[in-house]
């Protein structure tokens, strides 16, 4: 069964339907929005009626929150301590600078794009200079804050295991990101101190909503930026014209998910990727690398050539240095759409520390 599913374009293709906007964050002002009162003005604030429930709703969903608020940061985060809701923000920004910079730092901090961040306010000014800095971030009255666990940009199709541990999972990132700061030696030293263990092998159907998470949220690390519902990642799942590999990482400070997809068409003369991505979480670990070499070595096991899609979009660069760096070479151009050949004599030995756990070439194509 070979199959092309409706979103991914070709070059003959219309204007793609742009894909519903997700968002990953919602940032919180504090005085008057998150809480009731103003806090340096000596109010005994209190959370606001529905926010605590709103918190745990988005919290369950996997939309990561923050804080931008204009206050001294001990005492505001001693009262979200007393409120009892202080673990659900992560890298809070809290100073009296610009609203608009600490947005810029959250963003930077969770290494996403200010498209996938909201940001609420209940003063006209301060919503204002954020969407005249950063256009592209969504801006939210305090006025709409009732009907915020409803709006489609926060109501994700699905929620995954990875969903409801996303904050959990970031929250680990931080205390692995403050060990590697501190930590005094080459950096192969510290990622052999994580004693990683990666999984690699064929996508099972309770993996299917996951994989279509992936699709939807991964962009910075993301080959083509195609997409795939459920349905079409089931039918390649089942093709026997395809692979659909997930690749799940852990280390010692806990589990990272499922953080890595590939689908391969493999031909009896050709295999082709049409796909790669890794979760950004995992952008320092060097396992997109690992992933790829994976799928080369499969492909020397079939005796096949084997070539890369690749089109370029304005955050996944790292993507093509990886496929550079890992020996493919362009050898067509479809409009945007490069063609990368790898000529899988030089492939690159997988690193002493990462533990591997790898489907073998004769499970996978069932012999």
């Amino acid at each position: 069964m070979t199959r092309e599913p409706a979103t991914e374009p070709t070059p003959e293709a219309g204007p793609e339907t742009p894909a519903p906007r997700t968002i990953k964050v919602l940032v919180w002002d504090l005085d008057n929005t998150l809480w009731q009162g103003t806090l340096a003005e000596g109010d005994d604030v209190e959370i606001r009626p529905g926010v605590r429930d709103l918190l745990e709703t988005l919290d369950q969903r996997g939309i990561l929150q923050s804080i931008a608020s204009k206050n001294d940061y001990q005492p505001a985060m001693e009262r979200l301590q007393h409120l009892g809701i202080a673990d659900y923000f992560l890298y809070p920004q809290i100073s009296w600078g610009a609203k608009s910079s600490s947005v810029e730092t959250i963003a930077s901090n969770l290494n996403l794009g200010l498209n996938a961040i909201a940001f609420i306010d209940d003063q006209p000014f301060e919503r204002e200079e954020v969407r005249h800095s950063l256009p592209d971030v969504m801006i939210f009255d305090v006025s709409e804050l009732s009907g915020l666990s409803d709006r489609p940009e926060l109501t994700p199709r699905f929620i995954t295991n990875e969903s409801a541990l996303r904050r959990q999972m970031y929250a680990a990132d931080i205390e692995r990101n403050q060990r590697e700061e501190s930590f005094a030696g080459p950096k192969e030293d510290f990622l052999a101190s994580l004693r990683m263990k990666l999984s690699i092998g064929a996508a099972q159907q309770e993996d299917l909503y996951r994989a279509e998470e992936l699709t939807v949220r991964t962009h910075q690390l993301n080959t083509t930026g195609y997409t795939y519902s459920l349905e079409e990642l089931d039918a390649f799942r089942t093709s026997e014209d395809h692979l659909l590999l997930v690749a799940d990482l852990d280390d010692r400070f806990g589990t990272y998910g499922k953080i890595g997809l590939a689908l391969v068409e493999t031909g009896a003369e050709r295999w082709t990727v049409r796909l790669l991505l890794m979760s950004c979480r995992v952008m320092a670990r060097g396992v997109g690398t690992l992933l790829m070499n994976y799928i080369l070595t499969l492909a020397r096991a079939a005796g096949t050539h084997l070539v890369a899609e690749f089109k370029s979009t304005d955050r996944n660069r790292m993507m093509l240095v990886t496929y550079k760096f890992g020996g493919f070479k362009e050898i067509e151009r479809r409009g945007d759409l490069a063609i990368l050949e790898h000529d899988l004599n030089n492939i690159q030995p997988f690193p002493d520390y990462v533990e591997l756990e790898l489907e073998s070439y004769e499970s996978l194509m069932g012999s």
